[in-house]
């Protein structure tokens, strides 16, 4: 039973996909949210189903808008960079120690750094991340952990902690 646990987030994942509520569409995701929870449930049920705490998902529902902020603005800032080439950049490799307490919430902000344009997150080996950055600024680990690792470790935390 534990198995099927995992069935209505599988279910609400669907229709969010989909965002339709035909009854079509709505059987379907029945039946392959069905078929990943015999699949793939047994292991989903131990791991995301603690995640759903109403203090997580509150988080998560303040990081969703932030997150877009930074990639909106980070955006037009590599846009800027593209249409004005006089526009100086210092590209470079960069290490910056993180705090997070889980491996899941690491590559979390692993892979927000990597899809905010202008940074990359090359390497992650256990709280050291590794991030190409096209304009590195400032010169010591603490600005460089400021700049581009804390706005997201912040609420990184709250979610995960």
């Amino acid at each position: 039973m534990k198995r099927f646990a995992a069935f209505p987030l599988f279910l609400l994942v669907w229709m969010g996909l989909t965002w339709s509520l035909h009854w079509q569409d709505l059987l379907a995701g029945v039946l392959v949210s069905l078929v990943v929870c015999l699949l793939v449930g047994r292991f989903v049920a131990l791991s995301v189903l603690p995640m759903l705490s109403p203090r997580r998902i509150f988080w998560t529902l303040v990081y969703l808008p932030f997150f877009f902020y930074h990639c909106v603005r980070a955006n037009l800032d590599v846009a800027y960079r593209v249409l004005h080439p006089d526009t100086p950049i210092r590209p470079g490799f960069i290490r910056v120690e993180t705090t997070l307490p889980s491996r899941a919430a690491r590559v979390i902000l692993a892979s927000s750094i990597t899809l905010t344009p202008g940074t990359l997150a090359v390497d992650l080996v256990d709280s050291s991340l590794y991030i190409h950055w096209i304009n590195v600024r400032g010169k010591t680990h603490a600005d460089y952990h400021r700049a581009v690792v804390a706005p997201f470790e912040r609420i990184l935390k709250e979610i995960f902690r």
